[in-house]
Order: C-alpha cells, then structure tokens, then sequence
C-alpha cells in the first residue's frame, strides 16, 4: 500500500487546461479571471460579495483591518484551530481571548462564549471569531443573537466548510460563508482543502462598505475609482488615465489569474467532491459504530462539509505512531492554540479550557479526501480496527 495522506488535492486534466490557457493569455495577474472567480464563489456560496486574495491568512488578516480591529481591541475565538484564527487579531494589535469548545461538536461552546461576556462589562469585546471546525457548521443563529445582545460582530472562520450548511430554528438554511449571520466570512484554497487554488484565500460578505474597503486593503490600500477619490491636496494636476490614490496602508494580498482559473475549475465540480466526502464519512461511522472510537456525528440539521475527519480515541499516540508503520499519514487538528509558546506569553496555561485540552488529547484526523479509494478507505478501517483489537 503506498502512503495514505489524510488530505491531498484532486487535480484533472481540466484543472491543468485551465491554468494552461491563462499562461497562454495576456495576463498571468490581475486579469479577468479573478472577477469571474469571485462572481462564481460568490454565488456558490450565496451572498452578494466575494474578495479573492492570496491566502487564507490574508483573508483573516484584511477581515479584522475592515471590521476595525487595532490596538485594544479584544476578540473572543476558539482554542481548538490553525493557529491564524487567532493570529489575526495580534496582527492588527488587538487581544485574543479563548473560550472552550462543545466536546459533542469541537466548535466553540456558546455557553462558554456567554459565560466570557458576563464576566466583562459591555463593550469590552467587539467582536467573535468562530470557527467551522473540519467542516461542522457552527449554529450562526445563535451567535448572531448573542453578538447583537453584547453589540459585537462575527468573523466566520469557513475555511473548513464551503458547501456547509444548518437550518435554523425557524427552518431558514443558511450556509458557512453566506453573509447571512455575520459581517464577513473567509475560506482557503490551500491543496487539502475542498477547492485547491494553490494557495488563495475568498472573503465573502453582503456588507457593500465592507467589500469596497476589502478591495483596496488587498492592493495596497490603492484606489482608481472615481467615486471614492479625494483631493489630496490644491491645486492638483489635471487627473488621466494612470491616476489612482493610495488612501489607507494596505498590502499586496492579491489572487493571480492563475490560481483563479484553477479554483473555478475546481469549484466547477465542488458539489461532486462534497458527495464523495459524504459517503467517506459515512462508511467511516458505520465502521466505528459501537467501538471505542468517538467520532463526532453532525446534527440531523446541518450538511458537514468533512474536511477532515476526526476520531478520538485514549491511545491517540499509540495509534498514530501504530498508522505511520501501515503508511497511514493520520494527522492531529490542532494543538489548542492557547497552548502555544507564543500564547503563554500573555498567561494563557495548562488547565485554562480542559474540554479543549482533553479533545487534544485524544484527537486523530483519519484520511479524507474525494480520490481516496474504497480500498484505501478499508485498510485505513482495518488498521485501526487492528490497534482497538477489532
């Protein structure tokens, strides 16, 4: 058996085509193929405005910019992520502050989340960052309820789950991204990912302002549009063709024409490659139904989006060491980010979020990606059915 990743990207002889043509094109970089990109996403995802930019960092990076984050500003999200959800925040200057995570689900608890709130006066914290952790849509609903009762807004961290979705209590489907329940969402295109780019990042949001101020950060905080020039100062030369201001600090965080044309081609077929996800993720419960292996199972109202699939099990380092002699690339998500020596430095320690700590305890991702073969998947099965004693 060769080695069994646990992610790996599915590229096509369409995917290539794509890129090929754009080589053969007149623009490699800010062509139309980012527009015609976005356009698509968006309506994928179903809200009004997408902003295409180099990577899933960047899009949490320019996300805080827009909604204001800077020095002081505090921010709640979860231990239980890659470590730029939280990042993000320490970009701009702001506080990261934690709170646990539901252990039936690994997505922040809201209880958790209310708790941190009562516990500081109003307006201490501007803002929530949740996560969609492996592609278990958190409840929105919810947490729209809360951030208007405490006069916060929320950044959706989707990167885990385009496709997702949950229906509310009122029956309303809202999907991971769509701008329904939060300011801004964003997604990554990185290779394990469901749509691979590459690299490359989307911010989605319905919130014009927002998307206006999203598209000049990602190019140096530059503008050429007419309605949002200003007089820089009197007696300006007459303005032509080549005129533009830099107005804000920005970055160049910009998608190229080539990463474009491969996610559109990629997402062409996104549908086909959840599916497929799906009945992974299906035979893998039905395998570990009954044994001592905890899986996380999504509520009967939500679409997971599996981007990974999560087992806990007491043993978590026997069987990954046991895995990686069967070639088996098990992977562990994540290593509470409070834990990280980065994040010590401000207090955070051992013991602070023990659902969090003891979910990283026992965590493994099991392989899960579209090409995973059925024959692959049962070995992968049999192998850890061969660990438990099975």
């Amino acid at each position: 058996m060769n080695p069994i990743p646990y992610g790996r990207q599915h590229i096509t002889d369409e995917d290539i085509d794509a890129v090929a043509n754009v080589l053969r094109g007149p623009f490699l970089t800010q062509g139309p193929h980012i527009a015609a990109f976005e356009s698509a996403f968006a309506a994928y995802i179903g809200c009004q405005y997408a902003v295409a930019v180099a990577n899933g960092t960047a899009a949490l990076h320019l996300a805080c910019l827009a909604l204001g984050v800077t020095e002081g500003t505090r921010v709640i999200t979860t231990p239980i992520t890659f470590s730029a959800s939280a990042n993000c925040v320490r970009y701009c200057g702001g506080e990261v502050y934690f709170a646990d995570i539901d252990p039936t689900t690994a997505v922040l608890d809201i209880n958790a989340v209310r708790t941190l709130l009562e516990q500081h006066p109003k307006g201490y914290f501007s803002g929530i960052i949740p996560v969609d952790f492996a592609g278990y849509p958190v409840d929105l609903a919810a947490f729209r309820e809360l951030a208007d009762e405490y006069g916060l807004w929320i950044l959706e961290d989707a990167c885990h789950a385009p496709g997702g979705s949950f229906t509310d209590t009122e029956g309303t489907v809202h999907r991971c991204g769509d701008g329904s329940l939060a300011e801004l969402a964003i997604f990554s295109f990185h290779p394990v990912k469901h749509i691979a780019a590459g690299e490359g990042g989307m911010i989605t949001t319905n919130d014009e302002t927002l998307y206006k101020h999203l598209l000049r950060l990602r190019t140096h905080g530059i503008t050429n549009k007419p309605d949002e020039l200003v007089e820089p100062y009197p007696g300006e030369p007459e303005r032509g063709g080549w005129y533009m201001q830099l107005q804000e600090l920005g970055y160049n965080y910009r998608l190229t024409d080539m990463q474009a044309a491969l996610g559109m081609s990629q997402l062409n077929r996104a549908d086909d490659m959840m599916a497929r996800r799906q009945e992974i993720a299906k035979r893998y419960d039905e395998a570990f139904a009954g044994t001592i292996i905890t899986t996380i199972a999504p509520p009967a109202n939500s679409t997971h989006a599996y981007h990974l699939y999560v087992i806990q099990v007491d043993d978590r380092k026997g069987l990954y060491d046991f895995l990686r002699t069967k070639q088996i690339m098990a992977q562990v998500h994540y290593i509470p980010v409070h834990l990280m020596p980065y994040y010590r430095q401000f207090g955070w320690k051992p013991g602070d979020f023990p659902k969090s700590e003891h979910y990283y305890a026992r965590c493994l991702s099991l392989p899960m990606f579209p090409t995973l073969t059925d024959a692959e998947q049962q070995y992968v099965i049999s192998c850890v059915n061969e660990f438990i004693g099975l």
